[in-house]
């Protein structure tokens, strides 16, 4: 097996490891785009696990990321990465450790705005490290949920245009991206309060929240309409799904979906696009 499908597999095992919930989806894409959006995920994933990090210090934080963000501007160099993390290599999990391997396998063609909209989450993630977080207005947290989540839209409409020309709604998709950041962030809502943290605009309340990932979602399901692509349409569809799902089970009192439901949701889906 050569270098490059081997570090290919080592990033599904990767991804497996560290989002079920993206690896659910990612199996209905061609080979093509599996590798290409796994890489992709597993980039923004590297970054995510520094701002996220609850012992790195913020002026670590800051400067790792805004570090990496100039980085991935030019060439990426993989010895000075290397050397940017070794302080910090016993903190960092092994998915941001090997962010060059990342790099490395997805195809030369779309790389550029893969590294582009890495970029800028890092750069946006750092501004929000030094802001502590603090989320005061609307206005605050569509740019906190842009830069975590929106890019992650963008970057996928990206790939989808480079691949067969599929094409989506620039705003739509950051739509997209924000819906599933909302309600993640309302599944974790008990749970951030317990550690200080709270991603809520002043003067809002849990009904707010719910109203915000609502309206995220509905146009997440306008995102997904002009989608011709059966795969691609599918890998939009499960989050979705499963996200609309969650909400209607926080509303209900529910923590989580069960696994059983999870996989239902998927099998209907299925069904419905007709995919094996």
């Amino acid at each position: 097996m050569s270098k490059v499908a081997n570090l290919q597999k080592e990033s599904m095992v990767m991804l497996k490891e560290t989002s079920r919930t993206f690896f659910i989806p990612i199996n209905f894409l061609e080979p093509t785009l599996k590798k290409t959006v796994a890489s992709a995920y597993l980039c923004m994933r590297a970054i995510d696990e520094i701002e996220d990090h609850p012992e790195l210090e913020d002026a670590a934080k800051q400067k790792l990321l805004l570090e990496i963000s100039r980085m991935l501007q030019t060439t990426f160099d993989r010895t000075a990465y290397e050397a940017l993390i070794k302080p910090y290599l016993h903190l960092l999990p092994p998915v941001t450790q090997r962010l060059a391997d990342w790099i490395s396998v997805c195809p030369a063609e779309i790389v550029g705005k893969v590294k582009e909209s890495t970029s800028e989450m890092a750069g946006g993630m750092a501004k929000w490290v030094e802001k502590k977080f603090s989320i005061e207005t609307r206005e605050d947290l569509d740019d906190y949920t842009y830069y975590v989540a929106g890019l992650v839209g963008t970057m996928l409409s990206d790939i989808w245009k480079w691949y067969d020309n599929t094409e989506t709604d620039p705003d739509l998709a950051i739509g997209f991206g924000r819906g599933l950041q909302a309600v993640n962030m309302l599944r974790n809502f008990d749970e951030d309060l317990e550690r200080g943290v709270s991603f809520v605009p002043k003067g809002w309340n849990r009904d707010d929240m719910f109203q915000y990932a609502n309206e995220h979602l509905a146009q997440a399901d306008l995102y997904v309409k002009p989608i011709r692509n059966k795969r691609i349409l599918m890998f939009c569809k499960v989050p979705l799904a499963l996200a609309h799902s969650t909400l209607k089970a926080l509303k209900s009192g529910k923590e989580k979906m069960t696994r059983k439901e999870v996989e239902g949701i998927v099998e209907q889906l299925k069904e419905q696009e007709q995919i094996n």
